[in-house]
């Protein structure tokens, strides 16, 4: 992997000598990262509109984080309606922006010409306050997405923002399946990649092959979701908490996943969207000695035993391969069936039954279904989805 043309100078006190955190090499990069990197999507805010930034509470955490010894901080064009990297710009605007590696992310859904590379970017580091980020990543490829920024010349557009200056290292975050994410990793010499990753996930889209596919390869992995959303620290069912609690190190829920994930020394940085400064303050205690195969074999068969009482709350054994797309009726199967399953395994009914009320507005939920049976005869797994459809709009709409 070359090294960019231009680097940019790294202040004397940049971090790297916390006692408190660990520092992971960021793959054939000169980055020396913090195991912890602060995700900057879910911030504090005042009320529900998540554009509506809590920012005095925010900028105390971020400062907090940093002096605290994380350096690696992770931004996109989206988070919190578009407020996230302006937020960054302002906070980091005050002596710390030496002080951290910044990363944010091209919002590849609103490329639909060439120039709107350079436009997007120029942008985001007005935002930013700064004329350079030391990651770039191109958000949320999936197959359809690469092919489309493949045929503007976005890998002509990475070379010429390295060279230029305008960022230091390019990578990609991942939504889609392990092929694809292999065929991604191929395609351009990469210095990084944006996974999601926990206990429950082994095999999802890039999953723990792909982490260690591209480790091999050189590159630095950051790993997003490692608490999936929260789902594996809030609102845990009692019978997981029963084994969590005669586990042989006494952790809370959070703490084992985020433990899990650290384990693996393919792995460079860990993001985490924390909302308060409890979260912050405990994700900084956990990542002090969470290091790489520090995990017992005790500890890992507890986490399994977890994971195994997960999904036996499983409403249906739905692996989302999509052979049972597209629906005659329209009806997007795999993703009804995986906000059932989801609920039932997470204790997470209300946040499903928001998202499943609008698709019933929209007219594509499983009401559409006309029990056509073409989606039984495709399905691998032998699912009677007809009758699955039945039952998550039950649960879903509590009828």
């Amino acid at each position: 992997m070359r090294e960019p043309e231009k680097m940019r100078s790294r202040t004397d006190n940049f971090m790297g000598e916390s006692d408190i955190m660990q520092y992971r090499q960021f793959g054939n990069t000169d980055m020396q990262v913090s195991a912890l990197g602060f995700g900057l999507m879910r911030l504090p805010t005042i009320g529900d509109d998540s554009s509506d930034i809590d920012e005095q509470e925010a900028a105390r955490m971020v400062r907090y984080a940093i002096d605290n010894g994380i350096n690696y901080l992770d931004t996109a064009y989206p988070y919190h309606g578009g407020e996230s990297e302006s937020f960054a710009g302002r906070v980091l605007a005050e002596g710390y922006r030496n002080k951290v590696y910044l990363a944010t992310k091209l919002p590849v859904y609103e490329v639909e010409k060439d120039e709107d590379f350079d436009r997007l970017i120029d942008e985001q580091l007005e935002k930013l306050r700064t004329d350079y980020v030391d990651v770039y990543l191109l958000h949320g490829l999936n197959s359809d997405r690469w092919e489309k920024v493949s045929g503007l010349g976005v890998c002509d557009f990475l070379d010429r923002i390295r060279e230029d200056g305008r960022a230091r290292y390019v990578g990609f975050s991942f939504h889609d399946e392990l092929e694809v994410f292999k065929e991604i990793v191929g395609s351009y010499d990469w210095d990084m990649c944006l996974i999601q990753l926990n206990f429950m996930d082994h095999d999802y889209q890039a999953g723990v092959e792909g982490m260690r596919y591209a480790a091999d390869e050189g590159m630095g992995v950051a790993i997003m979701e490692p608490l999936r959303g929260g789902k594996l620290a809030e609102n845990v069912p009692e019978d997981v908490m029963q084994v969590w609690s005669k586990a042989p190190a006494d952790r809370k829920p959070a703490d084992w996943a985020l433990r899990w994930v650290c384990n693996h020394p393919e792995v460079s940085v860990v993001l985490s969207g924390m909302s308060s400064m409890q979260q912050l303050e405990e994700n900084i205690e956990t990542f002090s000695d969470a290091h790489p195969e520090s995990l017992s074999g005790q500890e890992l068969a507890v986490i399994e035993e977890v994971r195994d009482i997960y999904l036996d709350r499983m409403k249906v054994d739905c692996t989302s391969c999509g052979y049972c797309t597209p629906c005659p009726q329209e009806v997007p199967i795999p993703r009804i069936l995986s906000m059932w399953n989801e609920a039932s395994m997470y204790q997470a009914l209300k946040p499903a039954s928001r998202r499943y009320s609008s698709m019933v507005e929209d007219e594509k939920s499983a009401e559409q279904c006309i029990e056509c049976g073409v989606c039984e005869e495709a399905c691998p797994q032998g699912i009677e989805v007809a009758e699955a459809l039945k039952q998550a709009h039950r649960d879903l709409t509590g009828q």
